[in-house]
């Protein structure tokens, strides 16, 4: 397989969602593309190629990266999509579900990176994007264990950009806000819940509901994905769509106090507590 002129890019979570669309845009624009996803796809409806990987399962990101190291023999690209969310009072976690959690949307996207750096290392360059969320820098009430896992991502990204810089390897952010995906649909439901929190979980959920509705396609922060990997004076963050931009604004300059009425005002929480 003859590597195409961008290189070699390999996309976690693409059978759907914003991976789904990465994949496809970093094709188009010229990068031989791997895509992953937990379950095996029977059938072949990608033209790129798909792959099975469960990333909180170590022999499994090592059994990926030599396959594709196998076939195409370098990896320039490593986009850390692949994720889960939580939506619920962080109390009504149990500590075991929080760790499972944790366990994808870090440990996840550490297994990945640790596992593609010997070889970027080798090459004299890399590039490793990771999705993070506009939750990775501002208060999410009922997203607490999600929100932590994404900044987490934004702690551990932008250090490590820091050590790899040396070995012509980038780290960078793309944080995206609502987008119209499955991910509503998709969130965990906590593990034990309490009656105290029931109306506010509910009243969360369908806000959540409605702005995905309203969000940004897939391909809008596929884009910014696209502009993240190849821009060759890379930027620490990239907000990926219109509300993105303006949260990343209004977080760095509007006043903390303002900010956070501002924000129960739109989620309807009480202003006043």
């Amino acid at each position: 397989m003859t590597t195409t002129n961008l290189g070699v890019a390999l996309v976690t979570g693409a059978s759907s969602g914003i991976g789904n669309a990465t994949a496809k845009i970093l094709q188009k624009a010229g990068y031989q593309v791997f895509g992953t996803s937990r379950r095996t796809v029977t059938e072949r409806t990608e033209s790129f190629a798909m792959l099975t990987c469960d990333i909180t399962d170590e022999a499994s990101v090592e059994r990926l990266v030599d396959q594709v190291l196998a076939e195409a023999g370098r990896i320039d690209l490593l986009v850390n999509n692949a994720g889960m969310g939580l939506l619920g009072g962080a109390e009504e976690s149990s500590i075991a579900q929080a760790q499972a959690l944790f366990d994808v949307n870090v440990f996840g996207v550490v297994r990945m990176t640790n596992a593609v750096l010997p070889t970027m290392r080798r090459q004299g360059k890399g590039r490793i994007v990771n999705v993070s969320s506009v939750q990775g820098f501002i208060p999410a009430p009922y997203f607490a264990l999600y929100s932590s896992t994404k900044h987490a991502i934004e702690g551990y990204s932008e250090s490590l950009d820091h050590e790899l810089r040396p070995f012509g390897i980038r780290v960078v952010l793309v944080e995206p806000a609502y987008t119209r995906t499955l991910f509503e649909e998709s969130l965990a439901t906590p593990d034990q819940l309490l009656d105290i929190y029931e109306t506010s979980r509910a009243g969360m959920k369908a806000a959540v509901r409605q702005a995905m509705e309203k969000g940004d396609t897939p391909e809008v922060v596929a884009s910014t994905i696209l502009a993240a990997a190849t821009d060759p004076e890379p930027k620490r963050r990239y907000p990926a769509g219109k509300m993105a931009r303006q949260v990343s604004f209004l977080r760095r300059f509007v006043p903390a106090s303002a900010f956070d009425k501002s924000l129960r005002k739109q989620l309807g929480l009480p202003v006043s507590k």
